[in-house]
């Protein structure tokens, strides 16, 4: 690695401090750099993948089959409000959870659906968030229940596989880290499946057929 060897070649026992130190908090920064920048990758590729599950979902649910290609076209075209949502609810749920836990609890159940709004219904970065809340208003046990589920769920299977690979070493972190993502897509597809129930009681019930007057 070049930064190793460079520190092998330039920290001696006859180093100066003042260079150590310099070379320390140049390292220091390279490596918070690399790390942010492998951060927003991370998320604007998680972001883009969960758009697409939704997408995807939504088509086999209403039509009886999706193209992965499409539902990806339609992600990439709403990238900007899913980021501009994601950075707000973000905010917000951290915010809550350094408050007292609960109000983060509440914020992530209130903004589940913020994803299945901007994708099926076309929503911008304010309106998902306000139809989220409508969505889950009156259902927040449902929704907390199923966000629940889904969350031990998921850790136990990359528990289990983690478990298993942790023998292996270098391959082992890589089939949990693929396993991992393998199990990723049940949180946008439950939340997609979790949108369309709330969307069907939104819809008023057909008004009882007209009483037949018998003489």
């Amino acid at each position: 690695m070049p930064l190793v060897e460079e520190a092998q070649n330039m920290l001696t026992p006859a180093t100066p401090s003042r260079e150590v130190m310099a070379w320390f908090l140049g390292f220091l920064v390279t490596v918070i750099v690399v790390a942010v920048l492998l951060g927003i990758v991370s998320w604007v590729v998680n972001t883009i993948v969960g758009g697409t599950v939704v997408k995807f979902a939504s088509n086999v649910i209403e039509k009886g089959y999706a193209s992965l290609g499409e539902s990806l076209n339609m992600a990439l075209s709403r990238l900007g409000s899913l980021l501009g949502a994601g950075i707000i609810t973000g905010i917000l749920i951290m915010i809550g959870l350094f408050l007292f836990v609960v109000p983060g609890i509440i914020l992530a159940i209130m903004f589940s659906l913020v994803v299945p709004a901007i994708m099926m219904e076309q929503k911008g970065v304010f309106e998902s968030l306000g139809r989220s809340r409508k969505l889950v208003s009156n259902r927040w046990g449902k929704t907390f229940v199923l966000l629940l589920l889904i969350g031990i769920i998921y850790g136990i299977i990359v528990w289990i596989i983690g478990l298993l690979m942790t023998p292996f070493e270098a391959v082992g972190t890589f089939v949990s880290s693929l396993a991992a993502a393998f199990v990723a897509p049940i949180l946008p597809i439950a939340t997609t499946l979790l949108y369309y129930s709330m969307v069907a009681r939104e819809i008023p019930p057909p008004p009882p057929p007209p009483e037949i007057m018998t003489s």
